[in-house]
């Protein structure tokens, strides 16, 4: 089953990013940070990460968003700031339907979600540093089989699961 980790607003924790890493190394098909990480393009700790710019990143090298595919799964990365998305989620949503996305990763908020708008997966992983709406800080995982079924699991930082932010969903 194909998996993708995608980890955002770590604004400036160095350790406890390469700590995510590490431990997923070679476990999963990607790895995606959707900004905000305070850190250089190019710094190590970032190394392996699909990523993009956040509000609060100022390296030029980075793209303000990014569609990869894995496992035959087009993905639209983008921080969310210059899409509104703490207002709503239809400009992101319109966006990742212009470059034929089925699933959107986003952070901005901090606020850890999955939610299906049409035949869209939408992911904020919300904040392994600052989250809001609740304790725990997180991270997700996304698993996906043959069929077309996503998996949306939220991590802390410790690779405890938080059990009631799962979630699961059919796409066509």
């Amino acid at each position: 089953m194909p998996s993708v980790l995608i980890v955002s607003d770590s604004h400036g924790w160095q350790q406890e990013l390469v700590q995510i890493k590490q431990f997923y190394q070679g476990k999963v098909d990607q790895m995606i940070h959707c900004g905000d990480s305070e850190l250089d393009y190019s710094q190590s700790e970032m190394a392996g990460f699909q990523k993009v710019a956040g509000n609060c990143d100022y390296d030029p090298n980075y793209p303000d968003e990014r569609v990869i595919t894995v496992q035959g799964v087009r993905f639209f990365i983008a921080h969310g700031h210059l899409h509104n998305v703490k207002m709503t989620l239809t400009p992101i949503t319109y966006r990742a339907s212009e470059l034929d996305a089925k699933i959107i990763c986003h952070g901005h908020s901090h606020i850890a979600a999955a939610n299906q708008i049409g035949n869209q997966l939408v992911i904020n992983p919300g904040s392994i540093r600052l989250p809001r709406g609740r304790r725990e800080e997180t991270y997700a995982i996304l698993e996906w089989n043959d069929t077309n079924e996503y998996y949306v699991h939220f991590y802390r930082l410790n690779g405890q699961e938080v059990e009631d932010l799962a979630f699961s969903t059919t796409l066509a």
